[in-house]
């Protein structure tokens, strides 16, 4: 790779936390890729200054940002200019950066759908499960009932957010069924039982069992438990590579999606937002591992 100079290209990424993210690794392979010199760093940034940070880098003369937990739905408010698919999903997970000028995209919604259809998977006319109803929850929920799911159950820690998120889903995609489910093990065995797929959009690791309180303890268990031969799951959790949900859902005869997928699929689509080229998959699967 290049050294960097003072003609750099610097894209990058705001969360909290940012240290796990395999997203510098798999751009920087991209740039690499295509020798292009431009470079993806990783910037933890508190709530309270997303948006301080975000005219900090149009300041700076980034061409653009990745956005994640927890800021999705804060830098749908905070740029100048929403595509329609971000404003309709109210998250944005991507920024272009043109003449100081911060124009917000969504790409986890394609990128979901890329990679269910990557692995076979067809969302119209199914039954949709969607854990969590945050940034990422609302993207999902989104693509799925965009691209023709019959019904889409979206299940949340805080119900009052899970509602928020179902009214969102219902005008975007207007002929979808939406409703809201507790995250209690009761109402999650009985939506997964029902549900042809499965998306987990939490930020809760369900390896060891989780880390969840009542009356929420006992959903992770609880949809393990539900999963049937034939349901698709996606986690969106990819470390590790096959968490405890895809095992899972591998062991009852359902087809496991990573997490990786998506990281790719959304991350390609990014990568053209900002560069204007198409995106090298390959050289961006060989760097997060994804085979």
């Amino acid at each position: 790779m290049a050294a960097i100079d003072g003609l750099t290209t610097l894209v990058g990424l705001v969360g909290d936390p940012v240290a796990h993210s395999l997203s510098p690794a798999m751009h920087n392979a991209a740039f690499e890729a295509l020798g292009m010199n431009w470079r993806y760093v990783a910037f933890r940034v508190d709530a309270a200054a997303l948006p301080v940070a975000l005219r900090g880098a149009a300041a700076l003369g980034m061409a653009g940002l990745n956005v994640t937990v927890p800021h999705k739905e804060a830098a749908a408010r905070a740029v100048d200019v929403l595509d329609p698919l971000a404003r309709r999903v109210g998250a944005v997970n991507t920024i272009r950066i043109r003449g100081g000028r911060l124009e917000g995209f969504n790409t986890d919604v394609p990128g979901l759908l890329d990679a269910l259809v990557g692995a076979g998977a067809s969302p119209a006319g199914s039954t949709a499960l969607v854990l969590g109803a945050g940034g990422a929850g609302r993207a999902a929920a989104v693509a799925l009932a965009e691209a023709g799911a019959r019904q889409v159950v979206i299940a949340n820690r805080t119900r009052s957010r899970a509602e928020a998120a179902a009214r969102a889903v219902q005008q975007a995609a207007a002929g979808c069924l939406v409703e809201v489910a507790d995250l209690t093990p009761e109402a999650i065995r009985r939506a997964v039982r029902a549900s042809d797929v499965v998306v987990h959009a939490t930020s809760a690791s369900l390896e060891a069992g989780g880390s969840s309180s009542p009356p929420q303890a006992g959903w992770q268990e609880a949809l393990a438990e539900g999963l049937r031969p034939g349901t698709v799951v996606l986690d969106m959790v990819y470390r590790p590579a096959r968490t405890a949900l895809l095992r899972a859902a591998e062991a009852a005869g359902a087809r496991a999606v990573s997490g990786l997928a998506l990281l790719v699929c959304q991350g390609a689509r990014s990568f053209e937002i900002w560069t204007g080229r198409p995106a090298p998959v390959d050289a961006m699967r060989r760097a997060v591992g994804w085979d």
